[in-house]
């Protein structure tokens, strides 16, 4: 079957949520995220400014340095474009988020610390995705330097964290065997009740 015909419709509002990862000088890594809001028609502001069409209503940046472990050292924020000016002071609660890692109980971490009235929905949508963007930005750049030869397995700072949480990198799989041997398992890895655990936590960063 064929899917009906499109009615026509017109453009309103454009998200864009983008991610870039930096490796560092010092040895440490930059991952940014930035959030944008575009309206294609004048709309009017929480202040009641106007806002012509295609100017940004919202435009935050995050800027999160951290190291191999993906534990955060220092945290920054930019916002060229927000509701109200009162949105600069959502800012502040990101600095407690120095020492989190960004692994498992990523979420819940950023929730108790910035959730609800205590900061920025738009931040936090940013934060809760930057664990994977860092995840593919460092341990991802970390195995192919493995593969291509130009570094050694025990350098690598910890296990690749995808390895058992889906079904291409179950530790009993050939994927695993071939590219991780020293992991592999030939078995199930884990207790049955790590398993459910494992398989329960929302917080898992994938590949």
């Amino acid at each position: 079957m064929s899917p009906p015909e499109a009615a026509r419709r017109t453009l309103l509002h454009t998200r864009t949520v983008t991610f870039n990862g930096y490796s560092r000088d010092d040895g440490l890594w930059d991952i940014e995220g930035r959030l944008r809001d575009v309206r294609d028609y004048e709309s009017l502001g929480l202040d009641d400014h106007l806002i012509p069409s295609a100017e940004p209503v919202h435009d935050m940046q995050v800027c999160a340095t951290v190291d191999n472990m993906l534990m955060i050292r220092a945290i920054t924020c930019s916002m060229a474009a927000r509701p109200l000016i009162s949105c600069e002071q959502t800012q502040a609660p990101l600095q407690s988020l120095v020492g989190v890692t960004m692994g498992s109980g990523w979420r819940r971490a950023i929730e108790a610390r910035m959730g609800g009235a205590m900061g920025c929905t738009h931040l936090r949508e940013l934060l809760f995705s930057m664990a994977t963007a860092a995840y593919q930005t460092i341990p991802v750049y970390q195995a192919q330097l493995v593969r291509k030869g130009l570094r050694t397995a025990a350098e690598r700072a910890q296990a690749p964290r995808h390895l058992g949480q889906c079904m291409t990198w179950d530790r009993a799989g050939a994927l695993v065997q071939r590219l991780h041997p020293q992991y592999f398992t030939g078995s199930v890895a884990g207790s049955a009740e790590e398993n459910a655990i494992s398989a329960a936590d929302p917080d898992h960063v994938d590949d």
